[in-house]
């Protein structure tokens, strides 16, 4: 999972000023095999009842007395409750002879069946989250949410399709039906394609619970590319409601950078098919919550419809990268937790820091190293994850975080996987290269592990970090111990000083609300929605006008600040002159205060990676290996 902040989306839109049809195939799909009676179920799109898709389920014999059906609380990768039981109404059992059944609702997610020997089918409708975002309730992290309208559903079927407790390895015959000519994909495999007049019905097959879980589709109003990168199969599927974007657009950057991924993964198996599903939002009554989600073939993205091309461009690469380079870890290397998950009850990893941690580095690296990117720019990514961890709890174990996940101090620590995280495993990947003469790498690691272990056989999750130390290097065990399972902060210094790099303070022009592109000077307060000045240093426009660590912003040159119009506020102050004037009234100590001026040219001490004129041969060999064609 990649999820974008509220302040990275406002900083990221500030800074960006022939389709397959129904019923046909995309792609020979694979031969589908059981070898029992499968779980059949279905889904009609045709007929939309109050914003709900009814789902039937026919379960077959049971030979128990009474039987538990339920849908997941929480789905692999987002580490939070979704409760997609929440979203299931007017839940029913018929039997054999078609009357219906005793059904009594355990829990949230779980529904009691008793003679269970009787039952037929199931029948029930399935709301979904997207239009209720911003109600109030609690919902899902978008990317793993649903979506029902005329023009386009997002089938996250975690959240349309249940499970019956002891069943969830059995095979799921699932049918989806939906007007004819309606743009579609899912990796699913097909069974087949039936037409009746105006309506068209695809049967997919999946071996168990989790292909069903791990496998979303896309209906609707969708615009579509498809084509090869890297010897695999890619499906670009792309909602607009504006039309403002199309999947076209996007065809080439999203070719570049698989191709590139491809060749910095080199000869570690994949996957030969890669849907990439991206949803932008209107954001009335729609998603709001931005990032991605990762399954083992697919992803699932989400991003506001306002955005331009270049905003999307980069998301694309830096989030969708996130979410393919989860086919390394945890698809390919990952703990019993992972393997064996219980989706009502689950347990977590320790290792956060590699599968999110290290997927984010490797989407960082890669970009330099195949020279999608100059090194400055990914010295910037990486001095701003540190600035961000320094604003999280630095002295926090990452592997109790990891197994806490879920719950509080742990859950609002949560976002550091994505900075500390990625810090880890570039001190790691440092180190690596450093004590093997530029030989290993956190990639080639990842590449053992992977012929060790693999798609079917997960580690043991307290003696993965062991392991790992005997197969490189004691002071990687030691790394461990101190950063990882230990509470000591890490000093970059020493591990940049190996690439003859240097952290340091330097005084930068800036922009009134940002350092850089990564790094504002102010936070949103999620709670409230209220943007605040941090308790950072401020840059010397902000200080002459007496402005404060701490206060909220209530309104810019007149106009009243929220969450949404936070952007079209914060995005002409990059085009501010030194004589523009600017007025603010802030909230300090539940007071108004109103401050006014001259932008002025503001400065500010930010940190920086130098690259140090003293460098030894040594360090910039190492710089060079570490940097691939970046460094060229």
């Amino acid at each position: 999972m990649k999820r974008l902040s509220v302040l990275s989306l406002i900083v990221a839109l500030s800074f960006a000023a022939c389709s397959p049809k129904t019923g046909e195939m995309l792609g020979d799909a694979p031969e589908a095999h059981f070898d029992q009676k499968a779980i059949e179920t279905s889904i009609d799109l045709t007929n939309i009842n109050n914003d709900r898709l009814l789902v039937q389920m026919d379960p077959g014999l049971f030979s128990e007395d009474t039987v538990l059906f339920r849908l997941p609380r929480v789905v692999q990768g987002t580490y939070e409750i979704s409760d997609f039981g929440s979203f299931t109404e007017d839940l029913k059992a018929y039997n054999y002879n078609g009357e219906v059944m005793p059904v009594t609702k355990t829990d949230t997610n779980s529904w009691s069946i008793p003679n269970a020997t009787q039952l037929d089918r199931l029948e029930y409708y399935v709301n979904d989250t997207f239009d209720i975002e911003q109600s109030g309730k609690d919902t899902p992290f978008s990317p793993a949410g649903t979506n029902i309208s005329e023009d386009v559903f997002v089938l996250n079927l975690h959240g349309f399709v249940g499970y019956f407790e002891g069943r969830d390895d059995k095979n799921y015959d699932l049918s989806v039906t939906s007007p004819l000519g309606m743009d579609y994909s899912s990796a699913l495999p097909q069974l087949a394609a039936d037409t009746t007049g105006e309506e068209v019905t695809i049967t997919y097959q999946a071996d168990r619970y989790f292909d069903v879980t791990d496998n979303p589709m896309m209906y609707g109003n969708l615009t579509q590319e498809r084509f090869e990168a890297g010897g695999i199969e890619i499906v670009l599927s792309i909602y607009s409601p504006s039309g403002n974007h199309t999947a076209a657009q996007y065809r080439d950057v999203v070719y570049d950078m698989m191709q590139a991924q491809s060749r910095y993964i080199g000869d570690l198996e994949t996957t030969d098919r890669y849907d990439i599903f991206l949803y932008l939002s209107s954001q009335q009554e729609d998603a709001t919550g931005f990032g991605a989600l990762e399954h083992q073939t697919s992803t699932v993205m989400v991003f506001p419809d306002m955005a331009n091309q270049q905003m999307l461009n980069g998301g694309l690469v830096d989030v969708v990268a996130h979410e393919f380079f989860h086919i390394i870890t945890p698809l390919n290397v990952h703990s019993e937790d992972v393997h064996y998950f219980d989706y009502n009850d689950p347990t977590f990893s320790k290792h956060l820091w590699m599968y999110e941690g290290l997927t984010e580095y490797f989407a960082s690296h890669f970009q330099v190293y195949e020279g999608l990117q100059e090194p400055a720019a990914f010295y910037d990514k990486m001095v701003g994850k540190i600035q961000t961890a320094a604003g999280l709890d630095d002295t926090m174990s990452f592997t109790e975080m990891s197994e806490n996940v879920i719950d509080e101090p742990y859950a609002s620590n949560y976002y550091n996987v994505y900075v500390k995280g990625a810090l880890i495993n570039m001190c790691l990947d440092i180190m690596l290269r450093e004590k093997s003469n530029g030989e290993r790498t956190m990639m080639s690691l990842m590449r053992q592990l992977s012929e060790k272990y693999g798609e079917e056989k997960p580690f043991e999750d307290d003696k993965i970090l062991d392991e790992i130390t005997q197969m490189t290097y004691p002071e990687i065990g030691e790394f461990f111990d101190t950063h990882v399972v230990g509470t000591t902060p890490i000093d970059y210094n020493i591990y940049f000083n190996k690439v003859g790099l240097s952290l340091e303070q330097v005084e930068s022009p800036v922009t009134i609300f940002f350092r850089d592109q990564q790094t504002p000077f102010i936070n949103v307060n999620q709670s409230t929605g209220e943007l605040y000045f941090m308790d950072t240093d401020l840059n010397t426009t902000l200080i002459d006008l007496g402005v404060e660590p701490g206060d909220i912003i209530k309104s810019v040159n007149g106009t009243e600040v929220t969450i949404q119009n936070a952007q079209m506020i914060i995005a002409p102050s990059f085009q501010w002159t030194p004589d523009t004037d600017l007025s603010m009234v802030l909230i300090r100590d539940g007071e108004e205060v109103e401050v006014s001026g001259k932008v002025g040219t503001p400065k500010a001490m930010s940190l920086k990676l130098i690259e140090m004129e003293d460098a030894t041969e040594e360090q910039i060999k190492l710089r060079n290996n570490w940097l691939g064609k970046g460094a060229q």
